[in-house]
């Protein structure tokens, strides 16, 4: 059963996301909360697997909130709900350890997969528009000829592994590159986790940009 808690000051938008997702079999909505602190709170004391937390809330914010549920240990995935696919504050929420994005217009079946990529960990949802907000944001360094020095500690066919994350790519199409099977490329993407202490393949996307390590794919 996946736990989810709704964050959302909206009253009627979390009652639409309840409809929605507590029609799945394998999922239960277990909290609501109305601002980033009670969300984080929620997460922690609930059990959460998943929270959908809205950006822009009063009192304590989505970003604020991402940061309470990283900095607490809390097991939770955030996945972060958002009225536009290029929101300046959705970047902020993405390096600070937001797992993933949904935009408010989303189809049902939309936000359901949704809930199970970031879940699963397997695929960011929508990862082109994660690479157009990456790209837009942040500033990266001049390429150069050699491995960035965040990433010196992964081997070569880990940096292979990075530069597909950073495309967007799945596991199986990873694979398939650079001919691996599913179950190679999922462990040395949770080596690449543990390597460089990151919490998902966001984190990965994010990283990979700001060390100019995708300018020097090309």
């Amino acid at each position: 059963m996946i736990r989810i808690v709704l964050a959302d000051d909206q009253a009627l938008l979390r009652a639409g996301l309840r409809s929605v997702l507590s029609a799945e079999d394998d999922f239960a909505v277990v909290g609501e909360a109305s601002d980033g602190a009670q969300a984080a709170r929620m997460a922690q004391a609930l059990d959460a697997d998943i929270v959908l937390m809205d950006i822009q809330m009063p009192t304590v914010d989505g970003i604020e909130g991402v940061r309470r549920i990283v900095s607490g240990g809390v097991r939770a995935k955030v996945l972060m709900l958002t009225m536009f696919d290029l929101d300046e504050y959705l970047y902020g929420a993405l390096r600070a350890g937001a797992a993933g994005f949904l935009l408010k217009s989303a189809q049902p079946e939309e936000i359901v997969r949704a809930v199970r990529d970031v879940h699963e960990g397997e695929l960011l949802f929508s990862p082109e528009v994660t690479r157009r907000l990456v790209e837009a944001y942040v500033r990266t360094p001049p390429p150069s000829d050699g491995v960035p020095q965040a990433l010196e500690s992964l081997t070569e066919r880990e940096l292979d592994v990075v530069a597909g994350i950073a495309r967007g790519l799945s596991n199986a199409e990873i694979g398939g590159e650079l001919f691996l099977g599913e179950t190679t490329v999922k462990a040395h993407v949770s080596h690449i986790l543990g390597k460089l202490a990151l919490r998902d393949r966001v984190q990965v996307v994010v990283l990979a940009y700001e060390s100019g390590f995708v300018g020097r794919q090309g």
